[in-house]
C-alpha cells in the first residue's frame, strides 16, 4: 500500500476477519438480513463510499489504498487454492448420501450437460451483447465468460437451502448439483481459457479428454483419500486426532490434486460425502461426531463471511465505463435464461424416471446463485479489454444473485408451494 505500509498475508487475513465480524454483528443486530446478503451488500456499499470519497475529495488517497489492498489479494490462490477446498468439504458433510442417490441422475446431468448448455447459451448471447455495444470481445472469450458464470456457487446455494423448507431428496439434489457443477465448471473454464490464450483452434476431442481426466481423476482421488481417512478414524476413538485427520484430507488432498493436475473441487466434494455419511455413521463415536460437525460448521461460517465480504469489496477494482455497466446488467437476464434452459430440458427428459416435484424448477433456477467462485475465476483472467468486460459483468451478475435472488428465494418457494397446495405432487413437494 501507499505511505510505505506493507500488508502481509496475516495482516490481510486480520483485516478481513475484523471487517467480517464487525459487519456481521451490525447486520445481525440491526438489519436482520441473511448473512450472505448482508455482508455482500454492506461490502458493496462500503466500496461505493470509498469511491465517492475520492471523487468528492480530489486529494484523497483512500480509494488508492483500498484498491491496492484488494488487488494485492490473489483471489485465484485465496479462493480456488485455499477457501474452496474447505467450503466444498464442509458443504458435502451435510448432504444425505441416501437421498442424493435418489437424485443422482439429475445431479449428474445438471452438473455436466447443464453446465455445457449454459456455457454455450451465455457465451453466444454475450458475444451478441458485446458486439452491439462495440466492445468487440472475441467469441472464444465470450465462451470463457459463459464457463465462469455457469456453475452455481455451493456456498450461496447451501445458504439458500438452510432457509428453505424443502423435501430431503430435492434438497440433496440441489446441494449435490451445486457441489459437482462447481468442479465441472472450473474444468470447462480452464480448457476454454487455455484455448483463448493460445489462439489455437478448439479441439472437441482434446477438450473431452482433458475433461474426463480432470473430473474422473478428482472422483478417484476423493474416494481414495476419503477411504483412507475413514479407515484411520474407525481404528481410533480420539476426537482431536480425528478432526485433525479430516483437516488433513482437505489440505493434503487438495494440494495433491493440484500436483496431479486433476480436479481438487471434485475430489473434496467426494471425500466430504464419504466422511459425512459413511464416516459419521460407522467410524466415529457420538463425541467425535459432535466435535467434527461443529468444527466444520464453524469453519464454514467463518469462510462464508469472508467470502461474501470480499465479493462486496471487489467493486473498487472495476473500471467505470457506462458500456460495461450496460453489458453487465444485460447479462443478468441472459444468465437466468441460460440457467432455465439448462435446468428445464434435463428435468423434462428425466420426468418419466424421477419427478422432483413442482418446487424443483424455481429452486434450481432462481436458487442457482452465482458467487465467489465466478468472481475468483474472472479476477484470474489476463489483463485486457476482455478481462474488464467480463469482470464487470461477473460482479453485477453475482451481486444480483446474492442480494436479489438470495434475498427473495424463501418467499418465492412459499408462494410456489401455496400455489400447488392441494395438488398431487412429487415425493418432495
Amino acid at each position: 500500500m501507499n505511505h510505505g505500509i506493507a500488508i502481509t498475508p496475516l495482516d490481510a487475513a486480520a483485516i478481513l476477519i475484523v471487517l467480517a465480524a464487525a459487519l456481521g454483528y451490525f447486520n445481525h443486530r440491526f438489519l436482520g438480513l441473511p448473512q450472505s446478503v448482508g455482508l455482500t451488500l454492506m461490502g458493496a456499499v462500503a466500496s461505493l463510499i470509498v469511491v465517492g470519497i475520492d471523487r468528492l475529495l480530489p486529494g484523497s488517497t483512500v480509494g488508492e489504498d483500498v484498491l491496492a489492498f484488494i488487488t494485492g489479494i490473489d483471489f485465484q490462490a485465496t479462493l480456488m487454492d485455499g477457501m474452496l477446498s474447505f467450503l466444498l468439504f464442509a458443504g458435502a458433510l451435510h448432504v444425505d448420501w441416501n437421498e442424493m442417490r435418489r437424485g443422482r441422475w439429475p445431479i449428474l446431468v445438471l452438473s455436466t450437460i447443464g453446465v455445457l448448455i449454459s456455457t454455450m447459451i451465455v457465451g453466444g448471447g454475450f458475444f451478441v451483447l458485446s458486439q452491439a455495444l462495440s466492445l468487440e470481445v472475441p467469441l472464444v472469450w465470450c465462451l470463457v465468460f459463459g464457463a465462469l458464470i455457469s456453475p452455481t456457487d455451493p456456498v450461496a446455494v447451501m445458504s439458500v437451502l438452510k432457509r428453505a423448507n424443502v423435501g430431503p431428496t430435492l434438497e440433496a439434489t440441489v446441494a449435490g448439483e451445486s457441489l459437482f457443477n462447481d468442479g465441472v465448471g472450473v474444468v470447462v473454464f480452464s480448457i476454454i481459457l487455455a484455448t483463448a490464450i493460445s489462439g489455437d483452434a478448439f479441439s472437441v476431442t482434446q477438450g473431452l479428454e482433458l475433461f474426463f481426466i480432470e473430473a474422473g481423476g478428482g472422483v478417484a482421488l476423493g474416494l481414495v483419500t476419503g477411504w483412507v481417512a475413514f479407515r484411520a478414524m474407525r481404528s481410533i476413538d480420539e476426537y482431536n486426532v480425528e478432526v485433525l485427520i479430516s483437516l488433513a484430507i482437505v489440505m493434503g488432498g487438495y494440494a495433491l490434486a493440484r500436483q496431479l493436475h486433476i480436479s481438487g473441487p471434485v475430489a473434496m466434494a467426494v471425500a466430504g460425502l464419504l466422511i459425512g455419511n459413511h464416516g459419521v455413521a460407522h467410524a466415529m463415536s457420538d463425541t467425535t461426531r459432535d466435535y467434527l460437525i461443529k468444527f466444520w460448521s464453524l469453519i464454514d461460517e467463518i469462510l462464508n463471511a469472508v467470502l461474501f465480504l470480499l465479493i462486496g469489496l471487489v467493486v473498487v477494482t472495476i473500471p467505470f465505463d457506462v458500456r460495461l455497466i450496460v453489458v453487465g446488467l444485460s447479462a443478468i437476464p441472459l444468465v437466468l435464461a441460460a440457467r432455465a434452459v439448462a435446468v428445464m430440458l434435463p428435468l423434462a427428459a428425466m420426468r418419466p424416471f424421477l419427478n422432483l416435484g413442482p418446487l424443483a424448477p424455481p429452486i434450481l433456477i432462481w436458487g442457482g446463485l452465482r458467487g465467489g467462485i465466478s468472481v475468483a475465476l474472472a479476477l484470474s483472467l489476463p489483463d485486457g479489454l476482455s478481462r474488464s468486460v467480463e469482470l464487470t459483468a461477473t460482479y453485477i451478475v453475482v451481486l444480483f444473485a446474492v442480494i436479489a435472488q438470495g434475498g427473495t428465494i424463501a418467499r418465492l418457494i412459499d408462494r410456489w408451494r401455496a400455489r400447488y397446495e392441494g395438488i398431487t405432487e412429487g415425493p418432495d413437494a
